[in-house]
Parts: structure tokens; sequence; C-alpha cells
């Protein structure tokens, strides 16, 4: 009866530690403290994310290969959060993998031209490269390379990717931001950890 008692318990407790999150997760990073700018040109921190599930990805606004389609999508989800009423439990971040010409007056009409709702969906600068890059590639496990100076159409090589980040700033699972269909998947796996 012992063993028995035992085995379930080894059992339970192996269940409960990998249900941690509830969805089947593929990446285990964590996201340093920043303080960056947000498009509202105001002081916007890891710490204002706290106890908060958010979805980022990387971008520019002169972009014209993948960023359109990704910020579109990221749209997308922002209009499945209000419907599904998580717009109050999900933030979006998108950082900006040109912060020398995104500006956050840049930013903001960028952000405009997709109509998008600002309250829970900041766009982030005020940076160098060199430390986007490292956050791009460390904490989050993407490609980011700069375009070069003297050509303008050498463009910004980085990831399309979406990221779930948990509430305590860890990022848990990665998405192709490219795909429409990726977006229920998204919603349904936000539903499940909330």
């Amino acid at each position: 009866m012992r063993v028995t008692q035992v085995f379930f318990i080894a059992i339970f407790l192996f269940f409960v530690a990998c249900g941690e999150y509830r969805i089947e997760t593929n990446m285990s990073q964590e996201v340093p403290d920043f303080e960056f700018y947000n498009q509202n040109n105001e002081l916007f921190a890891l710490e204002d994310l706290k106890g908060t599930l958010w979805i980022a990805d990387f971008m520019y606004t002169n972009c014209y290969l993948v960023c359109p389609t990704m910020t579109a999508n990221m749209a997308r989800i922002q209009i499945k959060l209000k419907e599904e009423n998580l717009t109050d439990k999900v933030e979006i971040i998108s950082f900006s993998v040109d912060p020398d010409y995104d500006k956050p007056d840049v930013l903001k009409e960028y952000a405009e031209s997709y109509q998008v709702d600002l309250s829970n969906w900041n766009f982030l600068t005020g940076y160098e490269f060199e430390t986007i890059k490292d956050l791009s590639i460390n904490s989050f496990q993407t490609t980011l390379q700069e375009g070069s100076p003297e050509n303008e159409n050498d463009l910004i090589a980085h990831g399309t990717s979406f990221f779930l980040i948990n509430p305590d700033g860890k990022v848990i699972k990665r998405y192709d931001g490219m795909s429409i269909k990726e977006i229920d998947v998204i919603i349904k796996d936000l539903k499940k950890v909330l």
C-alpha cells in the first residue's frame, strides 16, 4: 500500500510540475531588466510587465518585407484579445530593431497606421542597436543582423517569431509571426494559462 501511495504522489507531483503553464512550451529564457521608451516617449520597463502575460515581437517601421505581415497579424491578435475580453490581462510589446530611425513619434505614427489600440500595446525604442541585438539573440534566441549603412537596400535581418512571456519575465513559447493560423494557437494558449 505504501509503495502505491508514493507512486501516486510522485505521478501527481510530476504532472503539477510539467503542467505549470498548461501548454506545451518550447523555450525557457529569462528577459533581463530593461527600461526603454515607448511610442509616447514615456519610460517603459520590464517592471511594468511583472505579473502580466505578454506577447512580443521584433520589428521596424521601414521594413517592407516581413514587418507589415507581422504587425497585421499582431493587430489580429489584439482584436481576438478584445473579443475574448483578455486585453486587460495580456500586453503586447514590439521592440524596434532600428532604434536610430524608429523614434517614439515614428513608432506612434506607425501604430496609428495599423489602427492598433495602444492601451495594451507598446512599441519600444531608445536603446543602442547592440542592446536590442543582445536581447534578441540571448533572451529570445532569434537572429538580428544590422544592415549596411552604405546601402539602404541592405535591410536589417531579424526573426519573424512572436513570443509568449510569462508573468515572471520568462520567454516560454515561440510562434510563427508570419502565419495567420498561429493566431488561434496563441489565443488558445493564452486562455489556458490565464
